[in-house]
């Protein structure tokens, strides 16, 4: 597997979870000598809209928009342009081959990941909401449908990286979520199930983790950032 040429401060997407502007301005003055790409999901985005992501860009990072757009596929395609000239760099999208045709059409320079499974989701999950088979065959038909029509990534849970890499090769982007430190670190109010490390994400095949409460919940933030950065940097090595 060929990794992508990709800047290490670049590979850890942080997650600024935040409740306000100023919360998140705060993080990204303390870890942008380290990250220099962070996602903005609902909670910052509806507390901060676009000056949120105006005061990331500003300072010369990336930014993901996480906010999984999903409606009718004009109401998708409108609020994408919405996006546009921003100096967005990801943007999540979730639904069906509408949907996705439509954020596909307007992209506008922003790179379309399309949601595959939330990590948060279990196999009983599946089985609640009706669907049959595993959760490793329902991200496999559904990033093979995002990468058909145009998408230019998708988000994976790590686990179901593998699969996603041999059968669709390296030419697309795996954004990957649910990640935890290699040691036993308990976090608090976890709600992740398809977890992994972020070497263990790399190895797989995925070019960027997507990381929030291990850094932001540790006693020395800037001390896990750079143990994850050696994790990743070991798991690009292998």
């Amino acid at each position: 597997m060929k990794h992508k040429n990709i800047p290490l401060n670049e590979r850890i997407i942080f997650a600024l979870d935040v409740g306000s502007k100023e919360e998140a301005e705060k993080w990204v003055d303390l870890l942008g000598n380290h990250i220099n790409f962070y996602k903005v999901g609902l909670q910052l985005f509806m507390a901060g809209w676009f000056p949120a992501i105006e005061m990331i860009t500003e300072r010369g990072h990336k930014v993901m928009v996480d906010l999984k757009i999903f409606d009718v596929p004009e109401t998708v395609k409108l609020a994408l342009r919405q996006l546009k000239n921003r100096n967005i760099t990801f943007a999540t999208v979730h639904g069906n081959d509408p949907i996705l045709r439509a954020a596909v059409a307007e992209k506008n320079g922003v790179k379309i990941l399309s949601v595959t499974v939330l990590t948060s989701f279990g196999e009983e999950d599946m089985e609640e909401m009706g669907f049959s088979g595993t959760i490793e065959d329902l991200v496999y038909h559904r990033a093979k449908r995002a990468l058909r029509l145009g998408c230019d990534g998708v988000i994976s849970s790590g686990l179901e990286v593998p699969r996603l890499r041999d059968a669709f090769g390296d030419n697309f982007l795996i954004v990957t979520p649910g990640i935890r430190p290699g040691k036993n670190v308990e976090i608090p109010e976890d709600d992740q199930k398809r977890i992994v490390t972020a070497q263990d994400a790399i190895i797989n095949g995925a070019d960027y983790v997507v990381v929030g409460r291990p850094i932001s919940r540790a006693k020395d933030p800037i001390a896990v950032v750079k143990s994850m950065q050696s994790e990743i940097q070991k798991g690009l090595a292998s």
